[in-house]
């Protein structure tokens, strides 16, 4: 053989062998494509949660996720939320809870030590604030976020604002608390900044508050919050947000303070991007506001309590609980 075709040799060779790589890659990204493809159609289509690593065993694992969210300002949590989604429904709910409720022993010896938003101390004592949801709600929740209202204003700003209503024209200073207001009525986009003025707003410095019908005051505000939760869910939940997942959990491990692993909270995302957020359920605690010794109080009704805890997060309805009290 001469000289020229033994170069012709390996060249030809060299051919084959670069055809039986190029299959060869061809075979291993089919199968890894039928396998995604697989564990895709397992997990009903979502895409995401076999992105990260999901099978069917990984949703059957997740359990019913109960939080209890607070922020705070001035040293007291103006926001206690009661939040619950599962996954495994697409069921999502959110109770607040008044900050001048009564949890004392007795009405006759009440002081402004006996509000739930006394025991936050400063979110020192988050299970104290947690204790005291519980025996209220009947609930076993055993996970706290505290958030502080930079995150939220950071959160906002990542996920590009929100989309909301504001109920009405709202102008308030405060320099103590440091909370500046100003914010017209209507529907509109909100940054970071204004989303904090509006989850803090409770009334205008001429003392003008929320209509009668959307909820005075603090029930005005409570109302505000719940559902400006839901737009900033909404928001998030976006596939667009998809790529700020892990710099909105940077915001949550730098400006929230919880006794829950945000890794362990990772494994909800792709389920919950899936969830319609104008199914999520919202309610205040029932009750009514009560002067006693002359300080402010909310008193909640027990039985309204339980029927809402139980429309809320135990899946039962008004009919079931009339139903079970005839019985």
């Amino acid at each position: 053989m001469g000289k020229h075709d033994a170069v012709k040799e390996k060249k030809k060779k060299r051919k084959h062998m670069g055809l039986k790589i190029f299959i060869f890659i061809l075979i291993v990204l089919a199968i890894a494509g039928g396998l995604f493809a697989k564990r895709v159609y397992d997990l009903g289509g979502n895409w995401l949660a076999a992105l990260f690593g999901h099978n069917k065993k990984t949703l059957e694992n997740l359990d019913k996720l109960y939080i209890l969210a607070m922020g705070e300002s001035t040293g007291m949590s103006d926001t206690i939320i009661v939040c619950s989604y599962d996954p495994k429904t697409q069921e999502a709910s959110m109770l607040s809870i008044p900050r001048d409720t009564f949890i004392g022993d007795s009405q006759y010896n009440a002081s402004a030590y006996d509000k739930i938003n006394s025991v936050y101390n400063s979110g020192k004592d988050p299970e104290k604030t947690m204790e005291k949801v519980n025996e209220i709600t009947g609930l076993d929740i055993k996970n706290y976020i505290l958030i502080d209202t930079q995150g939220l204003v950071e959160l906002v700003d990542a996920i590009g604002g929100i989309e909301f209503n504001v109920p009405m024209d709202m102008k308030y200073n405060d320099n103590k608390q440091g909370l500046h207001v100003s914010l017209q009525e209507g529907w509109q986009k909100l940054n970071g900044n204004q989303v904090e003025q509006l989850v803090r707003f409770r009334h205008n410095a001429d003392g003008s508050t929320y209509s009668y019908e959307y909820g005075m005051e603090d029930f005005g505000r409570m109302r505000t919050q719940r559902e400006v939760i839901i737009a900033v869910a909404k928001q998030t939940i976006q596939f667009k947000n998809i790529k700020e997942i892990g710099n909105i959990i940077d915001i949550a491990e730098k400006y929230a303070k919880t006794n829950m692993d945000f890794q362990i909270l990772k494994d909800y995302i792709p389920y919950a991007i899936n969830m319609n957020t104008d199914n999520i359920k919202a309610e205040q605690l029932p009750g009514s506001p009560k002067y006693i010794n002359g300080i402010s109080f909310f008193l909640y009704d027990e039985e309204k309590t339980k029927t809402v805890i139980d429309e809320l997060f135990n899946g039962i309805t008004v009919e079931e609980n009339v139903e079970e009290t005839v019985e």
